[in-house]
């Protein structure tokens, strides 16, 4: 009995598995990517503060790194890592930022590999549908950073209808 309820669970697991759709998933364009990237640098400079841009794709694979000509160099590594938990957690990092120093239980979150529990990463939607997240590193406060991302993203929303 054992034997063929074992078999009968594989073969509803494959029959499943063969009428599977094949994944339809949109993404962040380069042109996109890079048009959001210096908006976030410029209304950044426009405040006079000297960031780094980076929007990763919907895997959080790097499409653009914009690095303003006085920006810090570790405002790189930081703009990235925002851009890449933005991503990752398909949630504004300074909402992460506030759940981690409200809740004891997302403490840990600052522990995975990548990850900057930082505000100024905003993930990047097509309607509902997360393609990919800008981060900003290098200005005062992280508030500020958020800002300069969303302008960014702002710059490029009729694009991403």
């Amino acid at each position: 009995m054992k034997k063929f309820v074992a078999t009968a669970f594989a073969a509803l697991a494959f029959a499943g598995a063969a009428n599977a759709d094949v994944l339809t998933e949109r993404n962040m364009p380069l042109d996109i990517a890079v048009e959001a990237a210096q908006a976030a640098v410029n209304a950044c400079a426009a405040k006079k503060f000297n960031v780094t841009a980076a929007v990763l794709d919907r895997a959080g694979i790097t499409r653009a790194v914009l690095r303003a000509d006085r920006a810090g160099p570790h405002t790189v590594d930081s703009a990235i890592r925002k851009a890449f938990t933005a991503a990752s957690m398909r949630t504004p990092t300074q909402k992460i930022a506030e759940n981690v120093g409200k809740n004891p239980a997302a403490a840990q979150l600052v522990s995975i590999e990548g990850f900057l529990v930082l505000a100024g990463g905003v993930p990047v939607k097509a309607g509902e549908e997360t393609i990919g997240a800008i981060g900003v590193g290098g200005a005062p406060s992280g508030d500020i950073d958020d800002e300069c991302a969303r302008a960014g993203i702002e710059a490029v929303s009729a694009k991403l209808k």
